[in-house]
């Protein structure tokens, strides 16, 4: 592949609600470009992008690959996405490093709560939007509904650049609105035809808006439209682009991507019209352990400033760490700065990708992206910079988790390979995340999905030779106090020689929810010296962390120490820690305790079909409705649910919803748990101790 310059490159993030068939039209676009010879398919597993084990067995994009082409005097550089809200993650990388989001809407499915989604990505990254409706060969396809429903839910500015000709079994041609030109299918190949009678007026409205809405997108522009009624075809041309580019035009392409139906003339509006890197002027970033901002032009003459938005680990060659230099030029061989971990890099080998295939380059130019092998000290998120210009680029967010699951290994000893292999896992995908919890004593799994994480477990066990086994995890509950108690607590013991005496008395009163614990000191006129305070309270903490009713770490107390005796010789740290842990659990047990568990805020977006199931799902849940919202076709749904009903709850949502639901969950608070619900829960615990005991 030749050199190009930074306004020669598009760099186009391919997204859309999961079976949208976005996939199908990176492979259209791939062999059209004469990237292949054949055009693979998703159902047979051989698809460039899609080439993961994982993604060939489940006919599903999981992580996000890069097609790198040339396309009349251009290159194109299409970052595929995944569709399903569990791999959210690889969406927010993608369209980080991208100046356009592609948002492919089904013609049967129309705008889903996936198509929102990536809409609100890219428009909080500031890139230009367009849309594809796809599948219009299919019966049941629809084009005109769609086009209200993106106009309704996104804006008005949304315009086709092409209609069809028939849509669903009839579907045979487009127009292009852009060139007034007609396409006619036949077989899988294209020829040039008149407008249908029947279509001509609908054309020339259409036309004739398209223009309108090129026009409003700059005052120049308008001026000389209201002036001549028209524009020319120079002053459309540009004008569409400048428009796209600002974010005040989102056009609007069809066709079917399975019969490679309009792709040939996707590619070329897309290379015509698209933003290329250049446009956007400039890169912002902040000087490193500074706020002091530090801007950049996107340039391959200036100083280096690049982000790694991927990596990836591969057998036989380590990890490879995608990259998108925003300034500068970065060749093989050079020495660069890590500015997120104040470390130097030598860049080796540089490639550019296509699926798993990867050709060796040398160099990657301001705007473009490619990969790097073997970096040391570099991670996802992570800027590499000039050393004499240093620049930290703004990290990927990356969004909370929505399940847990515990899992522990399936041979002894595998406890640190587990962790390794996960480490690793989580570095491939940051949206995942494993920790091991003292509290509940698992090692628990976060993710955005039971299907993420059943992906997680099987990598680990194909990339890292380690099998595990997933569990429910245990629900982190906490025990407080009611009502304020006073209780002794001694400890004395004589055994022949020196004995241990420790005498305490401690009042117990409940905090505010949320306000921990304090430890007072009320002892006057030397009761009890004070070296052997800290010593009780030693005791006292250690007691609150077993608990009096089921076992849990008492939380919310007020726990002072106000009399108490001591022994000149027996008198010792122990025997005071014995007597505070003693004073604790004879006072708590008096002290009217319950059970308290965790209390969760859960955001539902779901078709409004669907909203009465998934509130009486939640009600069942014993979740609170705490309010609904309205937003077009879909409803937003806030709830407070306890984390004890949230067990697999996002495979649940995808079952009501057929799929077409997200949700996010935060922590809020802890609860008092209903007394039926504390009673099975100290069995549950009985029994557990039981089984140990045996």
């Amino acid at each position: 592949m030749k050199e190009f310059k930074t306004e020669q490159i598009r760099n186009i993030g391919v997204v859309a609600h999961g079976g949208a068939g976005k996939t199908s039209l990176v492979e259209a676009m791939a062999f059209t470009a004469g990237l292949t010879n054949r055009i693979g398919s998703v159902d047979e597993g051989n698809t460039i992008s899609d080439f993961n084990d994982d993604e060939i067995s489940r006919k599903i994009s999981i992580s996000t690959s890069l097609l790198q082409f040339e396309w009349k005097n251009n290159k194109f550089n299409l970052v595929d996405m995944p569709g399903y809200a569990d791999f959210v993650g690889e969406i927010l990388s993608g369209l980080r490093v991208t100046e356009t989001a592609l948002i492919l809407v089904s013609a049967i499915s129309g705008v889903e709560v996936g198509t929102e989604q990536v809409w609100s990505i890219a428009e909080k990254y500031g890139i230009s939007r367009a849309f594809y409706i796809n599948k219009l060969d299919k019966e049941h396809a629809e084009f005109e509904k769609i086009i209200t429903d993106l106009q309704k839910r996104h804006s008005h500015n949304a315009v086709p650049v092409q209609m069809p000709i028939g849509v669903g079994l009839n579907f045979k041609g487009i127009i292009d609105l852009i060139k007034m030109k007609v396409y006619l299918f036949e077989g899988k190949e294209a020829k040039e035809g008149k407008i249908p009678q029947e279509l001509e007026e609908k054309a020339k409205n259409a036309r004739e808006k398209l223009v309108e809405i090129v026009a409003e997108a700059d005052d120049s522009l308008l001026e000389k439209f209201f002036d001549k009624g028209a524009l020319t075809e120079e002053e459309f041309n540009t004008g569409l682009r400048q428009g796209i580019a600002a974010h005040k035009i989102f056009p609007i392409f069809c066709g079917s991507a399975t019969n490679n139906w309009g792709v040939k003339y996707l590619l070329d509006h897309i290379g015509d019209f698209f933003p290329a890197p250049s446009d956007f002027k400039e890169i912002k970033g902040k000087k490193p352990d500074s706020d002091k901002e530090n801007i950049l032009k996107i340039s391959s003459d200036g100083p280096l400033a690049s982000m790694v938005f991927k990596t990836v680990s591969e057998p036989h060659v380590g990890e490879l760490s995608f990259l998108k230099v925003f300034s500068g030029k970065l060749k093989t061989g050079d020495d660069v700065f890590n500015s997120s971990t104040n470390s130097t890099e030598r860049i080796g080998q540089i490639y550019s990708m296509n699926g798993r295939d990867r050709r060796e380059t040398g160099f990657i130019i301001a705007g473009d992206v490619g990969a790097l092998v073997k970096l040391k000290n570099t991670h996802t998120g992570d800027t590499l910079c000039d050393k004499k210009d240093t620049i930290v680029l703004q990290k990927v967010e990356f969004p909370t988790p929505v399940i847990n699951l515990a899992i522990r290994p399936k041979s002894k000893g595998d406890e640190e390979k587990i962790a390794n292999g996960f480490s690793k896992l989580h570095e491939e995908d940051p949206t995942f995340i494993m920790e091991v919890d003292a509290d509940i004593k698992q090692t628990i799994i976060y993710g955005q999905g039971e299907l993420h994480l059943e992906i997680i477990v099987d990598r680990l066990k194909r990339k890292f030779g380690v099998e595990a086994e997933i569990e429910k995890p245990r629900i982190p509950f906490r025990e407080t106090i009611k009502a304020r108690v006073e209780a002794q607590g001694k400890y004395k013991r004589q055994s022949g020689g020196r004995g241990q005496y420790g005498d305490c008395w401690l009042r117990l009163e409940p905090l505010g929810r949320g306000e921990g614990f304090q430890f007072v000191n009320e002892i006057v006129g030397g009761a009890i010296p004070s070296k052997y305070v800290p010593a009780v309270e030693k005791g006292v903490v250690e007691a609150m962390n077993e608990g009096v009713v089921a076992g849990y770490k008492t939380v919310d107390l007020k726990v002072t120490i106000y009399d108490g005796t001591y022994h000149e010789v027996d008198s010792s740290d122990m025997a005071f820690k014995i007597a505070g842990s003693m004073g604790f659990k004879k006072a708590a047990i008096e002290a009217k305790p319950v059970l308290l568990e965790p209390i969760y805020i859960v955001e539902v977006t779901v078709p409004e079909e669907f909203m009465g199931d998934v509130m009486g799902d939640l009600s069942s849940r014993r979740g609170r409705i705490l309010g609904m919202e309205s937003d077009g076709r879909f409803q937003k749904i806030k709830a407070q649910v306890p984390l004890a009903e949230l067990y697999r709850y996002s495979t649940t949502l995808r079952s009501l919803t057929q799929g077409r639901g997200l949700h996010s969950r935060s922590f809020s608070h802890y609860e008092e748990v209903p007394r039926e619900i504390t009673d099975k829960i100290i069995k549950e615990v009985q029994a557990a101790k039981e089984k140990e005991q045996k």
